[in-house]
């Protein structure tokens, strides 16, 4: 297997036993749910837009292309998933801005959409909206769970393909899980199981699919079952996996070796497989 370039930098650790990892990233799990139930009210309102074009500009005008690098203009879309919100990407976002992306969106989409396909209409003309507002003609998009799931299908089946230049999911059911849960309840979840008719439209051949799909998966998400169900595996996309090791699903957002590997793989053009080394994720107080 080969490493990704941005991944070399990474100390690479031997890797704990696994009954002792899985201790742990459940105790990191725990934490990381009492955090993000804190954070949890400061982000159940959508987020301010940033100011439009100067006054005087005439209506229609698109704004100039801002200075710098293509890889910094282009705006990142962040997504959260399931029965969440964008306080869930408070730290990514920290981690994106202080490395140069200067434009960072997030949405918030409702609890009670019962069709991902709905949201993913929604995350379309979000997109659209950023595009005319920023000047810039692509986007670069992170999805957590069910958010990457969503963005997916943008991409893949409403033709957002021409608009995301790179999809990162983190923790997203690609194939289904088995242990989504409510599954009897909400149609939303119903929708991420596997053999779904959702899951199965995205069996269906995508020839020219422009994306790059970078899909980060850990072997200690309890939510992903089987754990390989977070691996983009079809073959129109151009997608690596990368596997993260000693944190659980919860955690993918907001560990900082993989909030490293995220802006990395943004910024990187071209990318193989590789893994994310666990780096004391037993020792978050």
């Amino acid at each position: 297997m080969k490493a990704l370039p941005f991944l070399s930098l990474l100390p690479r650790l031997p890797g704990p036993r696994f009954p002792a990892a899985l201790l742990g990233a459940t105790v990191l799990e725990l934490v990381v749910l009492t955090g993000h139930l804190v954070a949890y009210p400061f982000g159940l309102t959508q987020e301010r837009r940033t100011p439009g074009p100067p006054p005087g500009t005439p209506p229609g005008t698109r704004p100039s292309p801002l200075p710098g690098s293509p890889a910094a203009e282009r705006p990142v879309v962040l997504l959260h998933g399931f029965i969440d919100n964008r306080s869930v990407f408070v730290l990514l976002r920290r981690a994106l801005a202080r490395h140069g992306r200067r434009h960072l969106a997030s949405l918030n989409y409702s609890p009670l959409t019962r069709d991902l396909r709905t949201a993913a209409e929604l995350l379309g003309r979000h997109v659209e909206e950023i595009c005319a507002r920023t000047g810039q003609r692509e986007v670069d998009i992170v999805g957590h769970s069910l958010g990457g799931l969503i963005a997916r299908y943008y991409v893949q089946r409403l033709g957002g393909d021409r608009r995301v230049r790179t999809l990162v999911t983190l923790g997203t059911p690609h194939g289904g899980t088995a242990v989504a849960p409510g599954a009897g309840i909400h149609p939303i979840v119903r929708q991420m199981r596997g053999g779904s008719a959702l899951i199965e439209e995205l069996r269906l051949p995508a020839p020219g699919c422009r994306t790059r799909f970078v899909s980060f998966w850990s072997e200690l998400d309890q939510v992903m079952v089987p754990v390989g169900t977070a691996c983009v595996d079809h073959p129109d996309l151009d997608a690596v996996n990368v596997r993260v090791t000693g944190i659980g699903h919860l955690a993918l957002p907001v560990h900082p070796a993989v909030a490293a590997a995220v802006r990395e793989a943004l910024e990187t053009q071209e990318t193989r497989e590789g893994t994310v080394p666990s780096t004391g994720t037993t020792s978050v107080a």
